[in-house]
């Protein structure tokens, strides 16, 4: 079984259907950075890799989407001696989730009364959860952390759990030093995104009909 941060994928070849794949994996980007806006401007912590482009954010001047669009690149880098393959979706989750989060961060403004801070992060997470469960269900190649994760995983032998546990670990410490902020956001996540996940990708993920 191929696995995807904390689910799991079988491996079925999908090739009905691309124009509506297409739809589906650039709704799941466009929302996946919509979400991680969302999270951002309810100050109340963020998943881990947010934690470190927040940080990174505050030390460079840089908006929040163009520190995506480069710690993707440097991790796409990465999978050169990883041997890891780039699909359309690799690229996609770069450019789109970068584009999103920046013009949905433009018109939603920090948010400073507690319900509408607890609203965003809610809605944000759960969002999150369907918006990763659209693009990997599109099946066009795994965004740039994913294929980190899962070459690492293949290089050294050890479990898609440990790997992601502990490059996670590393993102977060370094984002948290670097000035990005974590709170119950950010417990409330990884608690949360792996079930959520799996919950809404048995009514999106793609197969080939019989």
């Amino acid at each position: 079984m191929a696995q995807t941060g904390q689910f799991e994928l079988s491996p079925v070849t999908v090739t009905e259907d691309p124009a509506r794949r297409l739809t589906q994996l650039v709704a799941g980007l466009l929302l996946f950075g919509t979400s991680m806006a969302m999270m951002s401007r309810s100050r109340l912590g963020l998943n881990p890799w947010d934690v470190l482009h927040e940080g990174l954010m505050e030390k460079t001047g840089l908006t929040f989407g163009s520190v995506t669009v480069v710690t993707a690149v440097l991790v796409l880098l990465a999978w050169i001696p990883l041997r890891q393959r780039p699909g359309i979706g690799t690229a996609a989750n770069v450019v789109l989730i970068a584009v999103s989060v920046d013009l949905v961060r433009l018109v939603l403004p920090d948010q400073h009364v507690l319900a509408w801070q607890i609203a965003l992060l809610l809605g944000g997470i759960v969002l999150n959860g369907l918006a990763t469960a659209l693009y990997v269900g599109a099946r066009f190649g795994p965004g740039p952390r994913d294929g980190l994760m899962t070459g690492l995983s293949a290089r050294t032998g050890r479990s898609v759990r440990l790997v992601r546990t502990l490059i996670e670990v590393c993102v977060l410490a370094a984002g948290w030093l670097l000035g990005g902020t974590v709170g119950v956001g950010t417990v409330l996540f990884a608690l949360a995104i792996g079930p959520l996940t799996q919950l809404f990708l048995p009514y999106v993920v793609w197969r080939r009909r019989s």
